[in-house]
């Protein structure tokens, strides 16, 4: 299966380069480039990728903005948003998140590293086991735990799903989760999936969102 990607960022020689290297997978192919995030929702309606690789800082309508619509546009469900960052500076990653952002990228993560997120990303998975990613979500998290956490919120949850949840936070995979748990990677797959339905989250990012914030997993 081809993975369809549109490259949304205001940076030209950005796109540029991100095309060039994605050209010549045989599994990838670019379908679109948007320079803001109004183009990027437009274009998403138009092509239907599977995978938005989304810039934050865009003119008129920033990445976060342009994640949370295509989010919450009927039909693009099974789109996945990988936000790019410069990590240091940008301090909206963790909104990204609650966007709908299915994780995100270094700007200067190499070709190899980009690839692999985007078909982690594509596969349908959360890019959230590297410790950097989980170093920067703690940040975040932390900063607005005192104001977020919400204990009840995981009364919803089987002791093993909070477990579970607690285990996605941390980065772990569904295999890894398995083999902590002695559960089948397809058990510990259901758990993650009735955690996600319960709690109301997208994908696994979210799942780790709320971990941090209700104190399942500490930064």
């Amino acid at each position: 299966m081809t993975i369809k990607v549109l490259i949304a960022d205001d940076e030209g020689l950005v796109r540029s380069g991100f095309k060039v290297l994605l050209d010549l997978e045989d599994d990838i192919t670019v379908v679109g480039e948007a320079t803001n995030g109004a183009e990027a929702v437009e274009r998403a309606r138009a092509t239907r990728p599977d995978v938005v690789l989304m810039d934050i800082r865009m003119p008129k309508v920033d990445g976060i903005q342009a994640t949370a619509e295509i989010a919450g546009t009927r039909g693009l469900e099974e789109v996945r948003v990988l936000i790019l960052t410069t990590y240091d500076t940008d301090e909206y990653v963790f909104d990204a998140l609650q966007a709908g952002a299915s994780g995100f990228l270094l700007k200067d993560a190499g070709p190899a590293e980009l690839l692999h997120a985007i078909r982690v990303i594509a596969a349908g998975e959360a890019l959230l086991a590297p410790r950097i990613t989980r170093r920067l979500i703690g940040h975040f998290a932390a900063s607005r735990a005192a104001a977020k956490a919400a204990e009840d919120r995981l009364a919803v949850l089987t002791e093993r799903e909070r477990e579970v949840l607690a285990l996605v936070g941390e980065g772990l995979s569904n295999q890894e989760i398995g083999a902590r748990l002695f559960l089948s990677p397809a058990t510990a797959r259901t758990h993650v999936s009735r955690a996600m339905t319960k709690l109301g989250a997208r994908d696994r990012a979210q799942l780790v969102v709320i971990a941090y914030q209700t104190g399942l997993v500490s930064p």
